[in-house]
Parts: structure tokens; C-alpha cells; sequence
């Protein structure tokens, strides 16, 4: 069973949803705030974190990338910016744990996200 964390700013509840109605019963979901979804996966409680803020990268990542270092978090989306599914699948492929993103992106970055991380 993956364990995800759903962090960052906004659309949470959303997100978690989401990911379990992709993820089914290969996946495990919980809804903290940035800072202890973060802490959640450097400890090993979980495997992943998700989260969106309106940046993408700000509220998403901030307190992930303090805790799990900038070479294990990336930002799939900006403001103006949408996600490319190449880029999704090389993060997954290349180990990052931390994915941000902003709110207004969840429903195009998560089926694809969800689905290259049950492939590893």
C-alpha cells in the first residue's frame, strides 16, 4: 500500500479525494498541514506528498522542500503554466516525493500522477 499526504494551502480536501477515487485500495490518504505531511515522509510514514497553493510552489512546497531538500520536490504547475504529462512522468521516474502544484491543476496533474506512481 503507497501512503500519500495531501499538504500545502488549498483544495485539500478535494485533492484527497481525488487521489483515493484514483488510487483505490493501493493507496492510503491523509489530509495534514504542510509541515506534517512534509515530516510524515522524511520520517517514513509516508511515501509521497501532494499539495497546491496559488503559486505552486510557495505554500505547496515550502516546509517540503525545507524538510526533504529541494532535489526531492518539484513544482508540475504555475499560474499560467499547465502541467505537461512528460514532466510528471520524469519526476516520478527521477524519485521525487514532494509534488506542488497550483489549486486550479489537480484534475490534470493527479490521473496521471497517481498513475506513474503505481507503476514503481
Amino acid at each position: 500500500m503507497i501512503k500519500i499526504v495531501v499538504g500545502g494551502q488549498v483544495e485539500k480536501q478535494e485533492i484527497a479525494k481525488l487521489v483515493k477515487e484514483l488510487g483505490g485500495s493501493e493507496v492510503d490518504v491523509d489530509v495534514k498541514s504542510d509541515i506534517q505531511a512534509a515530516n510524515s515522509v522524511k520520517t517514513g510514514k509516508a511515501d509521497y506528498y501532494v499539495g497546491a497553493c496559488h503559486t505552486g510552489g510557495g505554500g505547496a512546497l515550502s516546509m517540503a522542500i525545507a524538510l526533504l531538500t529541494r532535489d526531492k520536490c518539484v513544482t508540475l504547475s504555475m499560474p499560467g503554466r499547465v502541467p505537461k504529462e512528460s514532466e510528471i512522468v520524469e519526476a516520478v521516474k527521477e524519485g521525487k516525493v514532494a509534488f506542488g502544484f497550483t489549486g486550479d491543476h489537480y484534475e490534470i496533474i493527479l490521473p496521471i500522477l497517481i498513475r506513474e506512481i503505481l507503476k514503481k
